[in-house]
């Protein structure tokens, strides 16, 4: 059977490199890829063997007829389970590790609904399936039967094999390069791996802090002032977006709009894939925009909680903190604090990945999802008789029939969109199929021999050209109310879709982010490096600087100030969370720790190895010391004081 088993893993290997291959553009090529993968299915292949022969022995002893089921189940199991994620991988780009444990059930069957993996056909294939594996291990119990020097034969054969790869000299590109790494592993081995490190090891901390600012070089000097509260600080906050806008007269309506998957690989000034926003892009020449903007996080669960509030990780992302919020300021509580007050609007559920608490903590006032839809609006298409709501462009026009209220008092709106998100099934398809060959010609100028990488991505990039025309018929519809004259909105997006592969391992952080308003009387672009953190302390500071709003002495929230800098440079340190549970990248300045990697950090976010080993410890040191205040934080719920 464990012969069976290793020709099977083998087979499934050879089936995802050809699938991954034939469904992705890539850099790397079958030929660099096949020699490690094998010799990392060896690796798994037999020590899974090995944990599962003891398990056998020890059944035998009981019933060898027993032991044979029991073996054949684990078997089966461990195939399907390789299956699963090699398609999971497919999907993503992305090896499925310990984020599987930050969702619920609910939220994973929705995920895999959405989809269109979770159907009869799937089912009824997953039973054949089972029903075959159990037939092929019956037969090699009855009629593959080996006496010892056969077997002799096979194991030393394969032990061959690995001593054959482990002696191939691994080169620093190989380490390097993140695609090709996540290609040659064995998918069941890593999600093992994660598995045992996230329920061993995820409670660990220490309680020694370092209360001092991380370095001297950074904009704001925070005094951290009580050790039982390891992120509470003083600061005095500069105000630097006032130089260009005109002086404000009243409170401003503030807008927000997060767009769903919105990288910067494919939107804005210098898109190294050529941007796929013609309206933003002609925004962007009226707007304050930061070239080299991130995301705190990798995934969707990070963008209300770093954009508003700069708050700590906890363990699989701050929302999931939900049943007892640590106290925390954020900009819409200080704004409702000031005469605020506040709506949000989204075309799905809200309780994914428990938004809704984080607003209502927030006492944000009014909350439009999926339930509060008006029913003259269709949902999106389907392709699994499952929706994940409302369109971009209905999300949008319902919540202009609710916002801004004409009531005398200064509004924050959030616009959270959808569309772009697996399974990229865009409205109007026929219609946004020819925009997306015409953009090619026409917006892009692209020979026809680079066409078909694009096309690769197709019903993807349909979805950005769709989210871009949502966000046009926003800003025309708006800009025809009274209040648009003094409204400030601000376009981001809240990190990069994983499935087109990516440049480096800070790509999917790299996103736009985009503040214009009729207020602004000095459009620019800005190169200094900034992140969602910033975005909350610079509002404040300049909407203080201009209104004499009150801010809290006491503050919690990692950002420093939005760097406007005309030359590239870093004056920010943070850590960035890849998935949920998987705090994996820190940032000081110009140099970016990932996977205890160092790089350093050019212009447009591009990242080249380094080797400082001094360097190296101190980013680390300084990683492992927020980690140990983020665990603390999970454990005590010691954030802020209650007053």
């Amino acid at each position: 059977m464990s012969l069976i088993f290793s020709v099977l893993m083998l087979l499934l290997r050879v089936i995802e490199l050809v699938l991954i291959f034939n469904t992705h553009t890539i850099r790397v090529t079958f030929q660099e890829v096949i020699g490690f993968s094998l010799f990392d299915d060896f690796n798994w292949i037999l020590y899974f063997l090995g944990l599962l022969f003891i398990l056998h022995v020890i059944t035998s002893l009981v019933s060898v007829r027993f032991a044979k089921r029991f073996t054949q189940i684990w078997l089966v199991i461990a195939l399907l389970a390789q299956t699963a994620l090699i398609f999971y991988f497919l999907k993503t780009l992305q090896p499925l590790g310990k984020d599987l444990f930050a969702y619920s059930i609910v939220d994973i069957i929705l995920t895999v609904r959405s989809s269109g993996q979770l159907n009869a056909t799937t089912i009824v294939g997953g039973l054949l399936v089972c029903t075959a594996l159990f037939l092929i291990f019956n037969f090699a119990n009855k009629y593959l039967v080996f006496n010892t020097k056969p077997a002799l034969v096979f194991t030393i054969t394969m032990y061959w094999f690995l001593i054959f790869f482990y002696f191939i000299p691994v080169t620093d590109s190989d380490k390097l390069d993140e695609i090709k790494t996540n290609i040659q592993l064995n998918k069941s081995r890593y999600l093992s791996e994660q598995a045992f490190d996230y329920l061993v090891y995820k409670d660990e901390y220490y309680f020694d802090f370092y209360l001092r600012e991380l370095n001297d070089s950074l904009y704001v000097k925070k005094e951290y002032i009580d050790p039982d509260y390891p992120f509470l600080y003083t600061a005095d906050y500069p105000d630097v977006l006032s130089p260009y806008f005109d002086s404000l007269s009243t409170s401003p309506d503030i807008v927000f709009v997060l767009i769903e998957s919105l990288g910067k690989a494919y939107s804005g000034k210098d898109a190294y894939l050529g941007s796929f926003t013609p309206f933003l892009d002609s925004l962007e020449k009226h707007s304050l925009v930061w070239t080299n903007a991130i995301s705190s996080t990798g995934r969707t669960f990070g963008i209300l909680p770093g954009l508003f509030a700069g708050l700590p990780y906890g363990e699989r992302g701050f929302l999931e903190l939900y049943e007892d919020f640590p106290p925390h300021q954020s900009l819409l509580s200080v704004l409702h604090n000031n005469g605020y007050s506040s709506s949000f609007f989204i075309g799905t559920d809200i309780s994914f990945d428990h938004e809704k608490e984080f607003l209502e903590y927030a006492g944000v006032s009014e909350i439009v999802d999926i339930k509060s839809f008006d029913p003259k609006y269709k949902k999106m298409p389907s392709n699994s008789g499952f929706s994940w709501g409302y369109g971009d462009k209905e999300t949008f026009s319902n919540g202009l029939s609710l916002f801004p209220k004409n009531d005398g008092m200064p509004h924050v709106g959030i616009f959270q969109t959808i569309t772009s998100h697996d399974p990229y099934l865009v409205p109007e398809p026929e219609f946004y199929s020819k925009k997306f060959e015409d953009h090619l010609v026409n917006y892009l100028n692209l020979p026809d021999g680079k066409k078909m990488e694009y096309r690769d991505y197709k019903n993807i990039y349909m979805t950005i050209l769709y989210a871009d025309d949502a966000v046009k018929d926003f800003i025309t519809a708006y800009s025809k109310k009274p209040e648009f004259a003094n409204t400030i909105f601000v376009f981001t997006g809240d990190h990069r879709l994983p499935e087109i592969p990516m440049a480096s391992r800070i790509d999917r952080f790299h996103v736009p982010l985009i503040i214009y308003s009729p207020l602004i009387k000095r459009p620019s672009y800005f190169k200094g490096m900034v992140s969602h953190f910033e975005v909350t302390p610079s509002l404040l500071a300049f909407l203080k600087a201009q209104l004499g709003i009150q801010i809290p002495e006491q503050k919690t929230w990692m950002g420093q100030v939005m760097d406007t800098s005309r030359v590239f440079q870093s004056k920010i340190a943070m850590p960035l969370m890849r998935n949920k549970s998987q705090l994996m990248e820190y940032l000081n300045g110009e140099y970016f720790l990932s996977d205890d990697q160092l790089f350093v950090i050019t212009d447009g976010l591009n990242i080249d190895p380094i080797e400082d080993q001094s360097l190296r410890n101190k980013l680390t040191g300084e990683f492992e010391d927020f980690k140990n205040k983020n665990n603390y934080i999970i454990q005590t719920r010691k954030l802020l004081p209650v007053e």
